[in-house]
């Protein structure tokens, strides 16, 4: 979801990142964020529409909500998938709300989609009516108080009503390991500088949702882990979102990071620069998602 943590600036998982991520996703409300948001939309869209196309329904949904919906990837992968669908899409950013109302009316699916504005580790949720399918790719990690909102989604959902969870396994890697040719793996442990701020600030980031939805009173009733692999090449799409990720990375892991290590960072992400990302032709986007399908018991 994008969200202010009330510790943390965005972590950048794909959403993530975009720990998404990203990805899902920590507020910022610049146009940086939207951007990496839509490239996750844009590479990972085929894995999107994979888990749409997986989850375990016993109907169609006529009535969806997407938790923490960001700039549209989810809410509209799922407009898709089930045409005669209506979906309300709920975030914090204002802006990213916006970004999406102006995509629906591009496609012309602004008649089925409302957007609410709300933060979710509040006590009192807005009315969000009852849904067949609530929907949260990259934002339940976000949340202060995952337990207290999956009791809400529990009570939100109608009777038989689906849950799917959708988290990114941290932010992808998008280097060869040998990379760069001066600072083999600088990529690794470029994520590795970022392990302790995560661990107290985004503390369920990678968590195993299966036990928490069962304790929240729902059927864990299908799993999936999708292993992401795609060969980016010179792709400008994948170069954009390889960049941007690092460039939030680096804004965590910076105090962490050797000077020699900040300096290969840095050329990286000089756009105008000969060591550039965005001149690398041997950039893939690898990673894993998982989505847990759980009703309500």
């Amino acid at each position: 979801m994008t969200r202010t943590h009330r510790h943390a600036s965005h972590q950048g998982e794909g959403g993530h990142h975009p720990d998404h991520g990203h990805r899902g996703h920590h507020e910022h409300g610049d146009a940086g964020q939207a951007e990496i948001l839509d490239l996750d939309a844009e590479v990972l869209a085929e894995h999107m529409a994979s888990i749409t196309a997986w989850l375990p329904l016993r109907n169609e949904p006529s009535q969806i909500v997407d938790l923490g919906c960001g700039t549209g990837a989810g809410t509209f992968a799922l407009l898709e998938r089930f045409p005669d669908a209506h979906t309300t899409a709920v975030d914090t950013s204002a802006g990213h709300l916006q970004l999406l109302r102006e995509k629906a009316c591009a496609r012309g699916v602004e008649g089925r989609v409302r957007t609410v504005q709300a933060d979710l580790d509040t006590d009192h949720w807005p009315d969000l009516g009852t849904p067949d399918l609530v929907w949260a790719s990259a934002s339940m990690h976000h949340m202060a108080d995952p337990a207290r909102v999956l009791a809400d989604v529990r009570d939100l959902l109608a009777p038989g009503g689906l849950f799917a969870v959708v988290e990114l396994a941290g932010f992808p890697r998008f280097l060869p390991p040998d990379a760069p040719q001066d600072r083999p793996g600088l990529e690794e442990r470029a994520h590795a500088a970022t392990d302790s701020f995560h661990a107290e600030h985004v503390p369920h980031r990678g968590a195993d949702w299966g036990p928490m939805l069962t304790a929240a009173g729902f059927t864990v009733e299908a799993e999936r882990t999708i292993t992401v692999h795609i060969e980016g090449g010179r792709s400008e799409a994948i170069g954009r979102y390889a960049h941007g990720s690092l460039q939030r990375i680096r804004g965590v892991a910076a105090p962490a990071l050797g000077p020699e290590d900040l300096a290969a960072l840095d050329a990286l992400l000089d756009t105008d620069g000969p060591h550039s990302i965005l001149r690398r032709d041997d950039l893939a986007v690898r990673t894993e998602r998982t989505v847990w399908a759980a009703r309500r018991a």
